[in-house]
């Protein structure tokens, strides 16, 4: 754990603590911090608009986790995205700061501003790809002058997604040239039900589709090598007998994510980078049915200010009660998990990827509780953690960063493993090379 000092009094700062899953985050930091290690307590804040809110939410995390002293123990700091000042006194205070403020198209970068200019390190759970690919645009070099870490999308857009793709090339035996991920979810007879603010981030991210790719072009980046086999592309809706539901291209941020850190891993360490395709289940024909229906209908309106404004005003009816103003109940928390299987393959240690077919396949998986307020919590405070305590195991001395690219040489998986998020090999064969199906079929 990194030592405070006295001009830096705490080692994390949660911003943002009176939100939905920031309410869940202060818990997550207050179990970590009762159990830390080392005789070396974890001080932290709370940060927001109304401390009377703040105080609030304190008192809830003290009694659902029997912690009275989170009362008195933890400081309160009163911060505001619109006022620069006092976001500036609350990155003076803190190591890393916990940004649990979205949609981070409109309130993230005030933040980033901040905790560069002011030295505190910054981490977020965006999955908005527009934010996270113009920050590094923006910021990665004022950042890396400054020793400062910006990481975006560590929660469940994007640990499990980005994270597996690098444990998968770990485990591999050779050169990975290929993967592809299918993300289930499973939950109990109440279903399963996100919170409005993540309905927001993909509404507008939706409408505002055409300012990434011209983002995308100011980077001026060449096209990444294809090594072996290039991937054919499957289709928008078909039926997967490796997950036996029908899927859907994953619409999130994990592809942009990933495709930043192969591009570091290959451009910075050499590595040879993974073409990565991203899918999603959506279950049997009646879901397909609502999925045809809903999209169809959210396309149309997403193109339109008074169609936004429908979606973000009833967001349960559009998404069939997929997202809510109130969130998910604890009962419907309690019963959802997720499994994301990704499917590799490439040549085997000896093969050369310029000559033939690929020869050897993996399969992987990353397993865990429930994605939008456990699994995304937990990963969240461990990368913090992560952050304070294997500052020296990050790329260069600053940045902005995707997880895989800033967490690839750090114990984070580890991490993950004994909190909520485990990841495995399935299995890994090399068999004959007639006996390979061609990527895509099925």
């Amino acid at each position: 754990m990194a030592d405070v000092t006295s001009d830096r009094p705490l080692h994390l700062v949660v911003f943002g603590a009176t939100g939905f899953t920031g309410g869940f985050v202060v818990e997550e930091v207050a179990r970590r911090a009762a159990d830390s290690p080392g005789g070396s307590p974890l001080k932290w804040a709370v940060a927001g608009r109304c401390r009377r809110r703040l105080e609030d939410v304190l008192n809830r995390a003290a009694d659902r986790l029997s912690m009275p002293q989170l009362r008195t123990d933890v400081e309160i700091i009163v911060a505001d995205v619109s006022v620069e000042e006092s976001l500036a006194a609350m990155c003076r205070r803190g190591l890393v700061v916990l940004n649990c403020v979205g949609p981070y198209r409109f309130y993230g970068e005030p933040v980033v501003k901040a905790c560069i200019a002011n030295g505190a390190h910054y981490l977020d759970i965006c999955g908005e790809p527009q934010f996270l690919e113009r920050m590094q645009l923006e910021y990665h070099a004022e950042a890396a002058a400054k020793g400062v870490y910006v990481i975006g999308s560590c929660g469940f857009d994007s640990i499990p997604a980005d994270l597996g793709i690098v444990y998968t090339q770990r485990q591999f035996k050779g050169t990975l040239t290929a993967v592809e991920s299918f993300l289930t979810i499973s939950s109990g007879p109440e279903g399963m039900c996100g919170h409005d603010a993540t309905w927001q981030s993909a509404v507008y991210g939706f409408a505002d589709g055409r300012s990434l790719r011209r983002l995308r072009k100011k980077f001026g980046h060449r096209p990444l090598p294809t090594v072996g086999a290039k991937v054919i592309k499957r289709g928008s809706l078909f039926y997967s007998k490796e997950v036996q539901q029908y899927v859907i291209p994953f619409m999130g941020s994990d592809p942009s994510v990933v495709r930043r850190t192969q591009r570091f891993l290959h451009e910075e360490q050499q590595q040879s980078p993974v073409q990565y395709s991203a899918y999603v289940g959506v279950g049997g024909l009646l879901s397909v049915a609502k999925l045809l229906c809903g999209g169809l209908l959210f396309w149309v309106l997403v193109k339109f200010s008074l169609g936004r404004k429908l979606l973000t005003t009833f967001p349960s009816f559009f998404s069939f009660g997929l997202f809510s103003k109130s969130g998910p109940s604890m009962k419907q928390i309690e019963n959802t998990s997720f499994s994301m299987t990704f499917f590799g393959e490439g040549y085997a240690e000896g093969s050369d990827p310029s000559q033939g077919r690929p020869d050897a396949k993996i399969c992987t998986q990353v397993v865990g509780a429930e994605p939008g307020y456990v699994a995304t919590v937990s990963a969240l405070v461990q990368a913090g953690v992560t952050v304070l305590g294997e500052l020296h195991s990050l790329p260069g001395r600053g940045g902005v960063y995707s997880p895989g690219a800033a967490f690839n040489k750090t114990s984070l998986i580890n991490r993950l493993h004994k909190h909520s998020i485990s990841f495995s090999v399935r299995n890994q064969s090399r068999p004959p090379p007639d006996a390979l199906p061609a990527w895509g079929d099925a």
